[in-house]
C-alpha cells in the first residue's frame, strides 16, 4: 500500500496504511469475536485456525496512517459479552427491547431507530453506553483535510482451502 499514491482534485497524495486499525474474526451475531489481524509489520500475533472466519481488512489514508475518534457518534452495537444489567431509568428498558428484537448484536444507527419509529432516545441510549450494554462506534478521523479508504473481504478457513466468501462479480 505504501509503494502507491492517490491522484485528487490534481493534487498527488502518498497512501499510508493506518496503523491503529485491524481486521478480526467473525463469529455467529459477533463481528468483532476477538482475534485482531494486523494490517502492519510488527502487529500482533494471530494464529488463525480451520473453521474461522475473518474480516480481512485494509485501511489507507492520505494522512498521518493513525486514526482517532471524532465528530458525533452515530453507530452503535450491543456489548456481545454483557450480561444482565440493572438498569433504573425506564426509556433505556424500552430502547433496549426495540434493540434486541430488531439488531440483537449487530451494528446499527440512529438513523434505522428513527425509522423504527424511536423518538427521544438519546438520553436512554446514553445510558445503555454508560453501563457498558450498548458500545459506540464514533467516527475515526485521521488529519483533517485527509482522505481515508477501506477494503474488507470475509475469509473462512477450511480443511483444504482458504475461501474469500464475500467476492462476487462486482469485486
Amino acid at each position: 500500500m505504501e509503494s502507491y499514491e492517490v491522484e485528487l482534485d490534481g493534487k498527488t497524495y502518498q497512501v499510508k496504511p493506518i496503523r491503529n486499525l485491524n481486521g478480526h474474526s467473525i463469529g455467529p451475531y459477533r463481528i468483532h469475536a476477538g482475534k485482531s489481524v494486523p494490517i502492519v509489520r510488527g502487529g500482533e500475533a494471530t494464529k488463525m485456525e480451520e473453521g474461522e472466519f475473518f474480516a480481512i481488512e485494509t485501511f489507507g489514508s492520505t494522512g498521518k496512517g493513525y486514526v482517532h475518534e471524532d465528530l458525533e457518534c452515530s453507530h452503535y452495537m450491543k456489548n456481545y459479552d454483557v450480561g444482565h444489567v440493572p438498569l433504573r431509568l425506564p426509556a433505556a428498558k424500552k430502547l433496549l427491547a426495540t434493540i434486541d428484537r430488531h439488531f440483537g448484536t449487530l451494528a446499527f444507527c440512529r438513523r434505522y431507530l428513527d425509522r423504527l419509529g424511536e423518538s427521544k432516545y438519546l438520553m436512554a441510549l446514553k445510558n445503555l453506553c454508560d453501563a457498558g450494554v450498548v458500545d459506540p462506534y464514533p467516527p475515526l478521523c485521521d488529519t483533517r483535510g485527509s482522505y481515508v479508504a477501506q477494503y474488507e473481504h470475509t475469509i473462512y478457513l477450511g480443511a483444504t482451502k482458504k475461501e474469500v466468501i464475500s467476492r462476487g462479480d462486482d469485486y
